[in-house]
């Protein structure tokens, strides 16, 4: 069984030596401890660091030296459309509310079928479709945006995001005394 544990950055000498395919769903994804199977039909154990999410197209290795694309399986999702883009944003901020993961196309959302979402979609108004698409979630503003184009400087250090954090924040208690 191979051992896949390394995310390569998309370059063209790499894609030239892919030996192997992945092809995953959305939950399988973003799972960083994972038995999958490849398209050759031997299996692999993928061991990613936590909180990363793997996108269609990205090239794992491991020690083996076997590198392995993954791809985005087609799953079952609804399409939300609206006659106007403010009740479009309307849906995206109730799905954002329950914390839904959405993905957000030119002039519709993406999201995975739930007959309770679909319901209340529908009760907003929106024109809610099902299809068999592949699933590609918001990372998050703190998440790991992966898949953006890399012609801009920042580091590679497998932290991507899409907002600040502050790295030291004091939190004021009731009856915290101030030190001079």
């Amino acid at each position: 069984m191979l051992t896949l544990h390394t995310r390569l950055e998309r370059a063209d000498h790499v894609t030239a030596h892919v030996n192997d395919e992945a092809v995953l769903a959305y939950d399988q994804r973003e799972r960083c401890r994972l038995r999958i199977a490849l398209a050759s039909g031997a299996t692999a154990a993928l061991f990613l660091p936590r909180g990363s999410v793997l996108r269609d197209g990205d090239l794992l290795t491991g020690p083996e030296g076997a590198v392995v694309r993954v791809r985005a399986a087609m799953e079952a999702t609804y399409r939300v459309s609206a006659d106007d883009p403010q009740a479009l944003v309307r849906c995206a901020f109730h799905l954002g509310n329950r914390h839904g993961q959405v993905q957000i196309g030119a002039g519709h959302l993406r999201i995975r079928a739930d007959p309770v979402l679909r319901d209340m979609l529908a009760g907003l108004g929106a024109t809610v479709t099902e299809e068999h698409a592949a699933f590609h979630p918001e990372p998050g503003a703190y998440g790991g945006g992966h898949g953006h184009g890399h012609g801009h400087g920042h580091g590679h250090d497998g932290r991507h995001l899409l907002a600040p954090v502050p790295l030291r924040q004091k939190i004021h208690r009731p009856g915290d005394v101030e030190r001079a």
